[in-house]
């Protein structure tokens, strides 16, 4: 698969938490990731909370062997972004943010609304000099759009609660950079894709099922219910971290290009990620070490909990400028964590 050209497809499709599969219609989020997925496995399907979901089943021994284990890999499809409440007498539309989205890079940006057609727009946005606080950022019950539309022409083509996104060009940067909004997690969702590229025509041990999972960006929501609709033996969670940034210390600073990034954490099972560590080291694969001490903030956290309980490890991808239009990962940390993925299921440690 060409990696590059598939997070491209994935970034550039819209899909807001809650609007997975209902943003930009037939070209949304969930849409992209289910007709990537069905090359790999053709009962793939989204689910009535947009979640993307299918398996393969390639060991159904019967007892005394018995079938072999179900491992669900999973990684979030939503994005944050924003939401339309109401539209104002001059044709504004008044929006607020879905799932946490850095309201500092706001102001003056161009964007889509997501209506009965997609409408551009940009952020409206006090001249500097008229403004007369310190702090610049936009505050929640200031975000206004225009369309340029009148108040009639909006009631037209607008809905409250259509989703709107942040333009932004997915572009390649230099040394196997890219830069785009929804990086989180469709990068997460991308690995997993590259993993099951990998493992194409291979006899496993393991029944594989994989979620791209709806709403993590409102609570891990969508991940919950496709877990246990599955009821796996273990799972692995994909996501994003944030480090190496400007100005971070080195001692708690990841680094772009160094690898994936290994959970170790309380919420997850520690024999699940001593195994990955040793396959890593064993096929070369880098890696580097992210310690938390409680919840992840990830899907892991809610798989965990389904049903009786599910051993669960957790693989993130260095990020950079996380929750903004322009969200930078490097490929090869990508491809690290595919191929983690991919000896996992394949390899013995």
């Amino acid at each position: 698969m060409n990696l590059t050209e598939t997070l491209k497809t994935l970034c550039t499709s819209p899909g807001v938490a809650g609007h997975e599969r209902s943003a930009g219609r037939s070209g949304s989020a969930s849409e992209a990731a289910l007709k990537l997925l069905s090359a790999y496995m053709p009962n793939a399907k989204i689910d009535s909370f947009g979640t993307v979901k299918g398996s393969i089943i390639y060991n159904e021994n019967l007892p005394p062997e018995g079938p072999a284990p179900l491992l669900l890999l999973d990684a979030h499809i939503d994005e944050v972004g924003l939401i339309v409440n109401f539209i104002d007498e001059k044709g504004f539309l008044k929006v607020s943010g879905v799932g946490g989205i850095d309201r500092r890079v706001l102001p003056a940006a161009q964007v889509t609304v997501w209506g009965k057609e997609p409408c551009k727009g940009v952020i409206c946005t006090l001249p500097p000099h008229a403004q007369k606080s310190e702090d610049k950022t936009v505050k929640e019950d200031e975000i206004y759009i225009d369309c340029g539309f009148t108040k009639e022409n909006a009631e037209k083509i607008i809905t409250l609660g259509d989703s709107v996104t942040i333009d932004v060009k997915f572009t390649e940067l230099q040394n196997g950079k890219v830069t785009s909004r929804a990086l989180d997690d469709r990068a997460g969702v991308a690995a997993i894709l590259y993993a099951l590229d990998l493992l194409k025509d291979k006899k496993l041990n393991y029944n594989i099922a994989v979620i791209f999972s709806s709403q993590e960006e409102l609570g891990c929501r969508g991940a919950g219910i496709a877990a246990y609709g599955f009821n796996p033996d273990l799972a692995i969670a994909v996501d994003v971290s944030y480090g190496d940034y400007p100005g971070a210390k080195e001692n708690t600073s990841w680094k772009l290009g160094g690898g994936t990034m290994l959970g170790i954490s309380p919420v997850l099972d520690r024999t699940l990620f001593e195994k990955m560590k040793c396959i890593a080291s064993d096929n070369n694969i880098l890696y580097q070490i992210e310690v938390m001490n409680g919840k992840t903030g990830t899907n892991a956290d809610v798989i965990s909990l389904t049903q009786n309980g599910i051993k669960c490890a957790l693989l993130s991808i260095p990020l950079r400028n996380m929750h903004t239009p322009v969200e930078v990962i490097q490929l090869s940390d990508i491809e690290a964590t595919g191929q983690l993925i991919a000896e996992f299921i394949a390899g013995v440690c």
